[in-house]
């Protein structure tokens, strides 16, 4: 293997890493990605998303959602974007891949199983995400609201969760230096990644 391969694997690895560090420690700058996708009259949504695993393996990113939300019909097959910054490693991440949403899966039933009883609690609102409302809400009932839920409570919750996961095919890495930013193009060639250098 030459060595711009090893530079690109070792791209590759740093990225997955960071992202890795992001979906287990909530303090992680690479935590709270931007999610990005297209909706049906073709404008641009972004949105805020908890990463909560990054498998290298498989080039897989999962969030969890409300499949009651807009974003679901936006996502679910579609292309998607997601961007994520780490300040301390100076790394910026564009990453482009396929969504899928999972909500009567075996998948979604293991993630909420793994879910905190107050996480749970979310997907206990009595609205879609998005509906609107005649004053501040969090659209949880005021029996709920401010105390933590019992598996009872929870159970119609059940329904209204579903995980998105991301398949991967491309990250856009850049690393800002004072010296002279680097840039790289990564696009997936299972089992692996083929690298091309950017002008940052």
């Amino acid at each position: 293997m030459n060595e711009t391969a090893k530079d690109f694997d070792g791209i590759a690895e740093t990225a997955w890493s960071l992202l890795a560090a992001g979906a287990g420690d909530r303090r992680h700058a690479m935590h709270t990605p931007v999610v990005a996708s297209v909706d049906a009259d073709g404008l641009p949504q972004a949105r805020v998303m908890v990463l909560r695993a990054a498998d290298a393996a498989a080039a897989t990113l999962r969030f969890h959602t409300d499949a009651r939300s807009p974003k679901v019909a936006e996502l679910a097959g579609r292309p998607v974007s997601v961007l994520a910054y780490d300040p301390a490693a100076a790394v910026q991440l564009r990453l482009s891949g396929i969504a899928a949403v999972l909500g009567d899966d075996p998948v979604a039933d293991v993630a909420w199983a793994a879910s905190t009883p107050f996480a749970r609690r979310c997907y206990l609102a009595e609205a879609a995400p998005g509906t609107a409302a005649p004053e501040p809400t969090s659209g949880l009932s005021a029996a709920i609201e401010g105390r933590k839920p019992s598996l009872d409570d929870l159970a119609p919750a059940r329904p209204n969760f579903a995980v998105v996961v991301v398949t991967v095919t491309r990250i856009d890495w850049l690393h800002l230096a004072q010296g002279g930013h680097r840039r790289a193009l990564l696009t997936r060639q299972d089992p692996g990644w083929q690298g091309q250098w950017r002008v940052p």
